[in-house]
């Protein structure tokens, strides 16, 4: 049977107060609590830290003393080490500091690309116009920034031409090298013959 919440104070003699009611969640989103990255200022808890930069004389000084000379210059005291002991610190504007410190991950990340991976595919017995079309696009990819997968399928019983399929990854090697670098000599893992080859730097 199912227990109101008024049969229940009759049945254990309780008042409204003494019974939890659980309050339906909501979708609503919660508070956003914005954390700093580093302890600055008052936040610092070490009694004392060593100081570095160019704005003050390097060496170790009683927390009060630092919090007193990044007063002074109207700056704040962040602690960029807190591991070492002393906490190492430096006295600076922590807004700008974190600023210059996101453009500068910024950069980074355009600067690091993802890695295209593109692949030609051959086999054993291929012709010489069909390897001529096959090495355009090679080149292609190459100067485009991507790594080149090449390889020889031995279909059937063309393993036994695994030779020639070595040849042919071989001779792509070199007619490349203008462009690219041999990353893996041909590997044969099961009907597959295959050569990696990166782009140059430019």
């Amino acid at each position: 049977m199912k227990l109101t919440v008024a049969k229940l104070l009759l049945k254990y003699n309780l008042k409204k107060k003494d019974i939890a009611i659980r309050r339906r969640r909501t979708n609503r989103p919660g508070r956003v609590i914005k954390v700093d990255l580093h302890r600055i200022n008052q936040k610092i808890t070490a009694p004392e830290v060593r100081l570095v930069g160019d704005n003050v004389e390097i060496g170790v000084y009683p927390l009060r003393k630092a919090l007193a000379m990044a007063e002074e210059i109207g700056l704040d005291l962040v602690e960029i080490s807190p591991n070492a002991s002393p906490p190492v610190c430096k006295i600076l504007e922590y807004k700008k500091f974190l600023y210059e410190q996101k453009k500068r991950e910024k950069v980074l990340k355009a600067k690091t690309s993802k890695i295209v991976i593109k692949e030609i595919r051959f086999g054993p017995n291929t012709d010489e116009h069909d390897y001529e079309f096959k090495k355009k696009h090679a080149e292609k990819f190459l100067k485009e920034g991507a790594k080149l997968k090449a390889f020889v399928f031995f279909k059937g019983r063309s393993i036994v031409f695994k030779e020639k399929g070595q040849i042919l990854l071989l001779r792509l090697a070199q007619d490349l090298e203008e462009l690219g670098k041999v990353e893996q000599m041909p590997i044969l893992e099961g009907k597959k013959m295959t050569i990696f080859i990166a782009p140059k730097k430019k």
